[in-house]
C-alpha cells in the first residue's frame, strides 16, 4: 500500500510519521516552494502531545516550546475570574505546549526527513484533482508557481490535508460555501519581552463586544525575555480574506485596549512592540456528512475547520492522523479503512466545532460579563461560583478529547 498526502502543514507531517510507524510507505506533496516556518504561536493539548509523544517527537517539541502551567481568566478591567492547572501541572502524563507553529512544522518536517528519507517530502506541487478505478487513485498535478501540468501519479490510497480551503474537499463537496463567518475578527502577533505571571501562564481577557485577548508564551530567551503570543478579537461586521499571511494595522484594532493597563501587563505597549501582525477572521465550516470517498479521504482542516477558541485546531488533526494510522495499519481493505477511520473521527470533531461555536473555555469570560452587566466586580464569589467555573471547563475537556480521567492511562 502506497499512500500520498496532500499538504505539509501538521496534520499531513504527523500523518507521514504515523503511517511509518505503522510500515506504511507514504509521500507527502506540499503546493509551496520550501516549506518555511511561517506563523504565529498555537497550543497542543495534552491528548496531542501524547500522540506526538508515542511518535517520538515529544523531546524536540519541548526544547522549542513553553509547557503551559495554568490558564488565567481575567475581565477587561483586569480583574482576575479563575485560575486552573494546565498540562502536567494539572496531573496530565504529557505536558500541553505553547509552541510557534513553525517550529512545530520544521520538528515534524525533520522528523519526516530523517525517517522517510529526503525524497519523502515533495514541495511546488499542487494537486488538482484526484480520479479513482478499482485499483488506486490518479492524482492529477501542476507546478504551483507556474501552473504548468506535472505527469499524473498513482497511489493506493490519498489523504488530502490541504487545509481550509481544500481543493479535494471542493471536488467532493462543490456547492459548499468557502467559509463561515463568526462575526468576530482577529489581530494575531508575537512580541519579545519581559514574562508576565507565572512565565508560562495562557491568559484568556475580556469579552468580544469590547475587544478580547488571548496571551500566551512560546518561547524563552538566553537574556530572560520570552516571545509572547497574542491575539486581539473584536466583534466586526466586515473582514478581510482569510489569508494567515495579510498584515494586519494597528490602527483597526489597538483603540479597544487603549486602556488595558494592568499592573502585571501593559497590553497596549506589547501590541505596539510586536514584531509581526497578521489579521485573520475567525471562520469555520458546517460540519460534513462525510470525509471518505473510497480511497480517498479528507484530514484536519480540510476534515473539519474550526474556530480558534479551545486551542485544539492542530490537537484534532493529530488525532486524525493517530486515527488513519490505526485503521490502514489494521486491515488490507483500503476503503474499509478509511471507512472506520471516518466512523472514530468525524462524530467527535463535528461535536468540537459546535462547541467552539457556542461553549469554548472562554465561555466563562462571556457568562462574567452577561452577570455583571460588563462592570467590574467586588468579589468574582458574588458573580458566580467555583463548581459553575469547573462545570464549565470540565464539559469543554470531555467534548474535546482531553479529559484527565479518560486520557491519562491508569
Amino acid at each position: 500500500m502506497t499512500v500520498t498526502i496532500i499538504g505539509g502543514g501538521v496534520g499531513g507531517l504527523t500523518a507521514a510519521l504515523a503511517l511509518k510507524a505503522r510500515g506504511i510507505e507514504c509521500r507527502v506533496l506540499e503546493s509551496a516552494r520550501q516549506i518555511r516556518p511561517l506563523g504565529v504561536g498555537i497550543n497542543l493539548l495534552p491528548h496531542a502531545t501524547a500522540v506526538l509523544d508515542a511518535l517520538g517527537v515529544l523531546r524536540a517539541l519541548e526544547a522549542v516550546s513553553i509547557a503551559t502551567k495554568e490558564a488565567a481568566y481575567y475581565n477587561r478591567f483586569g480583574q482576575l475570574i479563575h485560575v486552573e492547572p494546565l498540562g502536567r501541572a494539572a496531573g496530565y502524563a504529557t505536558p500541553q505546549l505553547s509552541i510557534h507553529r513553525g517550529e512545530l512544522q520544521m520538528v515534524l518536517l525533520d522528523a519526516v526527513l530523517s525517517r522517510l528519507g529526503a525524497h519523502a517530502v515533495r514541495t511546488g506541487i499542487r494537486c488538482v484533482g484526484v480520479e479513482q478505478d478499482a485499483d488506486g487513485v490518479t492524482l492529477r498535478l501542476h507546478d504551483s508557481e507556474t501552473g504548468q501540468a506535472l505527469p499524473p501519479e498513482r497511489a493506493s490510497v490519498v489523504v488530502a490535508a490541504d487545509g481550509i480551503h481544500s481543493v479535494i474537499r471542493r471536488q467532493f463537496f462543490p456547492d459548499e460555501a468557502p467559509y463561515l463567518y463568526s462575526g468576530v475578527n482577529m489581530w494575531r502577533g508575537v512580541t519579545r519581552m519581559k514574562p508576565i505571571l507565572s512565565h508560562a501562564t495562557m491568559v484568556r481577557a475580556g469579552w468580544l463586544a469590547h475587544g478580547k485577548m488571548v496571551i500566551y508564551p512560546i518561547r524563552d530567551h538566553p537574556d530572560g525575555t520570552q516571545l509572547m503570543n497574542w491575539v486581539a478579537e473584536i466583534e466586526t461586521p466586515s473582514h478581510a480574506e482569510n489569508d494567515w499571511a495579510k498584515p494586519g494595522r494597528l490602527e483597526d484594532f489597538l483603540p479597544a485596549f487603549a486602556g488595558w493597563h494592568f499592573d502585571w501587563l501593559d497590553v497596549p505597549a506589547m501590541i505596539r512592540a510586536a514584531d509581526v501582525v497578521l489579521e485573520y477572521p475567525m471562520v469555520d465550516k458546517d460540519p460534513l456528512s462525510r470525509w471518505s470517498h473510497g480511497r480517498v479521504t479528507l484530514l484536519g482542516d480540510a476534515a473539519h475547520p474550526m474556530y480558534p477558541r479551545g486551542s485544539n485546531g492542530a490537537g484534532q488533526a493529530i488525532l486524525d492522523a493517530k486515527a488513519l494510522a490505526e485503521c490502514l495499519g489494521g486491515q488490507a481493505d483500503p476503503v474499509a479503512a478509511l471507512r472506520d477511520y471516518e466512523a472514530r473521527r468525524l462524530g467527535p470533531t463535528a461535536q468540537v466545532v459546535r462547541t467552539n461555536r457556542t461553549a469554548p473555555p472562554d465561555a466563562i469570560i462571556r457568562e462574567v460579563w452577561q452577570r455583571t452587566g460588563d462592570k467590574p466586580f467586588a468579589r468574582i464569589e458574588d458573580v458566580i461560583s467555583a463548581d459553575e467555573l469547573a462545570a464549565m471547563l470540565d464539559g469543554y475537556r470531555k467534548v474535546a478529547g482531553y479529559d484527565k480521567a479518560a486520557l491519562n492511562p491508569p
